[in-house]
């Protein structure tokens, strides 16, 4: 299973907090955790926002930070090209997303493409966010196509990411 995670998700990795256990489990299921390039600058913006409120001791922030940066190189973080800001533009007015959620909902619905629907699940504690996700997946699933691409076209490259 390929597993999408947006930023609310990938700091529950790093950071005790409710239902950290469960993105836990989550990732040692999947043979492929997936996120968007901009999950990078959200995760240290989030980690350095509990630092200075305190959340976390200077010791908790050193080591969340460490292993964020050890882990990262192992996400397939998908690059956040014009194509991707082009969906995500029309993704936010659809479903009434603000601009970053609508970021992450266009990177996963780009995995799902090439991973496949049924193997792609997606991981958010944003419940608007969580909304759109199955909209547009029921939605992709409806047209019976892949939404943005030619029907069974091989040519259609995959999804770009950084390693």
């Amino acid at each position: 299973m390929t597993l999408y995670l947006d930023t609310s998700s990938l700091v529950k990795i790093y950071v005790a907090e409710p239902d950290s256990d469960g993105v836990r489990r989550l990732v040692d299921q999947a043979t492929v955790v997936a996120t968007s390039g901009i999950a990078y600058p959200e995760a240290r913006a989030a980690l350095a926002r509990r630092r200075r409120e305190r959340a976390l001791s200077p010791t908790a922030y050193r080591s969340a930070i460490r292993a964020f940066e050890d882990d990262w190189s192992r996400y397939l973080a998908v690059d956040v090209s014009a194509a991707i800001c082009r969906e995500a533009g029309g993704l936010a007015e659809r479903h009434r997303l603000r601009g970053y959620d609508s970021v992450h909902l266009a990177s996963y619905l780009e995995i799902a493409r090439h991973a496949g629907v049924g193997d792609t699940q997606f991981s958010s504690f944003d419940d608007r966010l969580n909304r759109a996700a199955r909209a547009a997946v029921k939605a992709m699933v409806g047209a019976g196509r892949r939404p943005g691409r030619r029907a069974n076209d091989p040519s259609t490259p995959g999804p770009r990411a950084t390693r």
